[in-house]
């Protein structure tokens, strides 16, 4: 699934767009997570893109008359073509088309999510989010706050996107093994400086990953159809049975929750 760097990373491609007219709405299968509302056509047809952000793992394109809300689910792609007469491949479910461009979503699996609201704060989809990670309200004292009573492994409640947004699966193994802490730890075992030096590794991976574009593990790509680098670096993700990178240790991987979870038992305690 594509995570927050990944999903920053599209943002920033297809930033390009602001500014822009949407000339037409080309939908080919309308059954995503949510069913195309048959109405998106009319809401956003002549409509100007005026920025384009994102919240969570959600891009949210703001036009003169409201905000196009998107989530790629497990598999979807946004790939920004300039030639419009680019052919249609597979599970190519619709086109955003404009002047010279179209924003093209494919998604094999169909959890993505493509809605229109007037007024994001009416969106249920945007509602009960925690902090940005790289916000400035995502303190060690915050985290402290949320964590510090709960027995839940401390992996999990940095997944939580009513703690944290956007640290998906492959961040939150990496954040954690920078940080020395072990994913298996309750949350109310995390002291103080932990949490300081857990919020910090989950800035610094994040934004080092948006620096090498994400991670491309199977579907992710940019939106001009370049991969990810950020898989280069992984020091524990998907690495069970391998040595550790700094000490040597065979990395264990055990399931929390629904996800695969990869530490060090020597390094993170």
């Amino acid at each position: 699934m594509p995570e927050l760097p990944e999903i920053e990373t599209i943002k920033r491609g297809i930033n390009c767009l602001v500014g822009n007219k949407i000339n037409n709405l080309i939908v080919r299968n309308d059954s995503l997570r949510y069913k195309i509302s048959p109405t998106l056509k009319n809401d956003i047809i002549d409509k100007i893109i005026i920025s384009i952000e994102r919240r969570a793992k959600y891009l949210l394109l703001e036009l003169t008359n409201g905000f196009i809300i998107i989530h790629l689910g497990m598999s979807g792609r946004l790939t920004l073509l300039n030639d419009k007469t680019t052919p249609v491949k597979k599970h190519d479910h619709f086109d955003i088309v404009f002047n010279n461009q179209i924003l093209r979503y494919n998604d094999p699996r169909r959890f993505g999510v493509v809605i229109y609201t007037d007024i994001l704060s009416n969106s249920p989809l945007l509602k009960n989010l925690g902090p940005e990670p790289l916000e400035k309200n995502f303190t060690p004292t915050y985290l402290m706050a949320k964590i510090q009573n709960k027995k839940s492994a401390i992996k999990k409640l940095i997944m939580d996107n009513q703690i944290v947004v956007g640290v998906g699966n492959i961040y939150a193994c990496e954040s954690l093994f920078h940080a020395k802490i072990s994913p298996l730890r309750g949350g109310n075992s995390i002291t103080a400086n932990e949490a300081k030096l857990l919020v910090q590794s989950i800035r610094n991976i994040l934004k080092n990953a948006i620096e090498l574009g994400g991670s491309t593990l199977r579907d992710y790509q940019t939106a001009d159809g370049s991969l990810g680098y950020f898989q280069n670096v992984h020091k524990v993700y998907a690495k069970s049975g391998k040595a550790c990178d700094e000490c040597g240790t065979i990395i264990l991987e055990k399931r929390l929750g629904q996800r695969n979870s990869f530490y060090c038992p020597n390094c993170q305690l």
